[in-house]
């Protein structure tokens, strides 16, 4: 982060007094910066989000494909290609302004309200309104509305986690004249505040010196404009596929117009053969399977309360190699509890084995006693949390008197309380073991038992205070904290504990062959423990002091065993992110605050935080979960896995089905045969392959151990020369019968019509084996039959009844040249369809072994 992220004020603003502003001061200062606020993306519309839709490459290319057919004169093939075209519009404009609606409730106010010294009085102001010289008025509870220099601070802490992503609150205070106005948010007595963060205790004055995009929020914030998006390789190398074949398609079927109209002598014949050439040689299919898969893959996940705003990142979830994850929030739940408690003479033990200890209630109670009444700061609502559930009556009936804050010199704080009519006072009081246990009087060997009790506990990833109190008389005159004689209780252990859902996770992610990674700015000890409890493999350890000596090359070679990074800086989350891309990893990010932005724009796969995420981290990211769910990153995985294999058996079945159709369109100029299927009888059978590719395989639920193999290889292909191979052998195959059965029965003299009727069942037969067999990798025949697919039965309901009403009403044949089959002609069919589906089987057999 530049110098120049905490901008110095400009010489007007340092002219100001603390009487603050002048309203035209302020008035002439917005008016040359700008409001306070930071710069944010429109908000896409409809018909903005229809526009960039249209603007997709292959759904213009299906659009055109509808358009061409319907100049042609072919109005059934031309309406079910735009219907479709329109269809996987419409789900793609729904599911992302659903997404856009969602977000836009979930963003915070645009600024904070902001109390402010102007002419003198106090005045709250919307914080887009505040200027660089505003006197900020900081109370517990407030947001800070900019960047600020300290003039006073009284027990002032914040939290600045969205700056850090540290759950803990730092003590601030007032500035000096040898301080620099360049710190980086994070650690304790800095004399600055910044924009965004929280101020969980005590109160202070301060003067702004940055505001919007110039404040260090803000310098993020802009930082995101120089990253670039990665292009989907998915479509890249699907549109690259489809204009290689309707280049081909094409140019066959314009060679067979030429040879038909020479041979034959039949330019109109010829021109129908080449129409229906090009019609089962274009591959309209290869877009409406990605539009509609990778639509409706968005709807899905948004089940699971995981919304997509590209979905593109859908699929490439499948594909994630390493899972690189913030600890605070994501994995843990962002909320401070007590989780373990020591005595003096014994040994650290979790809180709830003390469930009717006296000692722990009293300890509990002196530690609430000792917050805030009303507390803020996470540690202390911690604290009274602990307490009410122990049963304690906090203060009740009881007025403090007095209170003791925290100093740089002295780390405890104490709260004098008046018990009514007692003659006696108790004095609460807690703070850091070593500062807690002077004040106690403790001998040499007791302040080592506490010191090493409080060091064991602080390695197990805890934040540890010690609680002490004393009695003291009604007329005693007010004292110091150091002179009170307090005695130790003991210590408490505070954790950020982690969600349940998160080693069950992560032991997933591990059974898939994806690494977690945990990045934050927490520090090592607490990170390594979050990390053992979340089940992350005890790996290396890397602290940012360390990245920050280390070149891009020398990161490259070792983030690959790294495990926790801890003490991180936002540049160096985005370093991490680029190196592990770098070493060839598919990266998924997961973030929330402002510093987690430029990773999670640079990241393969951007996950950010729906309820507590930033507008700048939800705006970078590409999927947002709702409910800050670990485990829904999870589903959004087997999502995107399911939806890359479906891909895969659609796009096998669309290479296959062209293969006997083309055939069976060119082999009457083979042989001399009439012509089998003209444009009308393809534009029939696409009533089934459309709905097939789009439908029938987007639907069939999840191979059953996808979720239990690796990642697949970075440099896979979609259009792998395996997949290509497999579905042109069963094409080929489908050719091979179909074909024999039309040459057979023009062998055998059948009327042409019927001919062509027998042939025309045959292959949908065929292509109903295709569709059986490509529905699930496993050779196993069961699977071809019994995989649950709601849809595949309504399109076989919808085949039944169309073939019935071909084959039963005259009209019907007439306009498609048919004529009704014989009984033997139906068992020709079935063992065409049957004994194809028998050798698809085998054949994968074969390639498993």
């Amino acid at each position: 982060m530049p110098q120049s992220a905490i901008a110095s004020p400009s010489a007007e603003a340092t002219a100001y007094s603390a009487a603050g502003l002048t309203q035209a001061q302020a008035d002439a200062l917005l008016e040359r910066d700008g409001p306070n606020e930071l710069p944010r993306a429109g908000r896409r519309t409809p018909w903005r989000i229809a526009f960039e839709v249209l603007r997709e490459p292959m759904l213009a290319m299906l659009l055109a494909a509808g358009l061409i057919y319907l100049a042609l004169g072919d109005k059934t093939e031309a309406v079910i290609l735009l219907l479709f075209a329109l269809l996987s519009i419409a789900i793609t404009i729904i599911q992302e302004s659903r997404t856009e609606n969602v977000l836009e409730a979930l963003r915070d106010l645009s600024a904070p309200r902001a109390l402010v010294i102007r002419d003198g009085r106090t005045n709250r102001i919307a914080g887009r309104d505040v200027v660089a010289g505003d006197i900020l008025v900081l109370e517990q509870g407030d947001r800070v509305a900019a960047d600020a220099s300290l003039l006073e601070a009284s027990e002032l802490e914040a939290d600045e986690a969205l700056l850090t992503g540290e759950s803990m609150a730092v003590r601030k205070r007032a500035i000096r004249p040898d301080d620099r106005d360049d710190a980086v948010p994070g650690g304790d007595d800095l004399p600055l505040v910044f924009s965004g963060s929280i101020i969980t205790r005590g109160r202070g004055l301060a003067r702004a010196t940055a505001t919007g995009a110039r404040s260090r929020i803000g310098q993020i914030g802009q930082s995101l404009a120089t990253l670039e998006t990665e292009a989907p390789r998915l479509q890249q190398e699907t549109s690259r596929v489809v204009t290689l074949c309707a280049i081909g398609g094409l140019g066959i079927a314009a060679l067979v117009v030429l040879l038909y109209g020479l041979f034959r002598g039949s330019w109109l014949d010829a021109l129908l053969a080449g129409i229906a050439t090009a019609m089962s040689l274009l591959p309209e299919e290869f877009p409406v399977v990605l539009t509609i898969f990778l639509a409706m893959g968005a709807w899905r996940i948004a089940q699971v309360g995981v919304l997509t705003r590209r979905t593109s990142a859908i699929e490439a979830m499948g594909a994630a190699t390493v899972l690189c994850t913030d600890k605070t929030g994501t994995l843990t739940q962002n909320r401070m509890s007590v989780a373990e408690l020591w005595f003096p003479g014994g040994a650290p033990s979790p809180l709830v084995d003390h469930g009717d200890d006296p000692r722990a209630s009293a300890l509990l109670n002196i530690a609430a006693l000792a917050s805030a009444p009303v507390p803020v700061d996470p540690m202390e609502v911690a604290f009274h949390a602990a307490a009410g559930e122990a049963g304690c009556r906090i203060g009740e009936g009881m007025t403090l008197v007095r209170a003791h804050g925290l100093t740089p010199e002295l780390l405890a704080m104490a709260n004098v309380w008046s018990d009514g009519d007692d003659s006696s006072r108790i004095v609460a009081a807690k703070g850091a073991p070593e500062a807690v246990g002077r004040l106690c009087g403790l001998e040499a060997q007791d302040l080592a038992a506490l010191e090493a009790a409080a060091q064991a506990m602080a390695g197990r990833g805890m934040r540890v205070l010690a609680v002490a109190m004393a009695k003291i008389g009604r007329d005693d005159p007010a004292m110091a904290l150091a002179d009170y004689r307090l005695t130790l209780l003991g210590l408490a252990g505070l954790a950020d504990p982690l969600r349940e859902s998160v080693p069950a996770a992560v032991a997933q992610c591990r059974k898939a062959g994806i690494r977690v990674v945990m990045i934050t700015g927490d520090h090592a000890a607490t990170a390594k423990s979050i990390a053992m409890q979340a089940g992350i493999a005890d790996g290396k350890i890397m602290l940012g002091a360390d990245i920050a000596g280390l070149s891009d090359a020398e990161l490259i070679a070792r983030v690959s065993d790294v495990l926790v990074f801890a003490r991180t800086m936002p540049d160096q989350k985005l370093r991490i992110v680029n190196a592990l891309k770098s070493a060839g990893e598919v990266v998924a990010m997961t973030g929330d605050g402002v510093n987690d932005a430029p990773a999670l724009k640079a990241a393969h796969i951007g996950i950010a935080m729906g309820k507590r995420g930033t507008d700048v981290a939800r705006e970078a990211a590409s999927i947002v979960l709702v409910e800050d769910d670990f485990g829904a990153i999870v589903e959004a995985i087997r999502v995107g896995r399911r939806i890359y294999d479906n891909i895969r058996k659609a796009l096998a079945f669309i290479f296959g089905v062209h293969v006997p159709i083309a055939g069976l369109a060119i082999l009457p100029l083979m042989f001399g045969l009439p012509i089998i299927l003209a444009p009308l009888q393809i534009a029939l059978l696409e009533m089934v392959i459309d709905p097939v590719c789009a439908l029938v395989f987007e639907a069939e639920r999840e191979e059953s151990r996808a979720m239990e193999r690796p990642p697949r290889p970075t440099d896979e292909r979609l259009f792998s020369l395996p997949l290509v191979r497999r579905a042109v052998l069963q094409g080929v195959l489908a050719l091979g019968v179909v074909g024999g059965i039309a040459l057979g029965a023009d062998h055998y003299g059948l009327a042409p019509d019927r001919a062509r009727t027998l042939s025309f069942f045959a292959l949908l037969s065929a292509i109903l084996a295709l569709i059986f067999a490509n529905r699930s990798f496993s050779a196993q025949l069961s699977h071809a039959f019994l995989r649950n697919n709601v849809t595949f039965r309504f399109v076989l309901i919808f085949i039944a009844i169309g073939g019935t009403l071909i084959l039963t009403l005259a009209p019907i044949q007439r306009i498609l040249r048919f004529a009704p089959l014989h009984a033997l002609d139906f068992v020709l069919v079935l063992a065409c369809g049957f004994g194809l589906l028998i050798a698809y089987e085998f054949e994968k057999r074969l390639g498993r072994s």
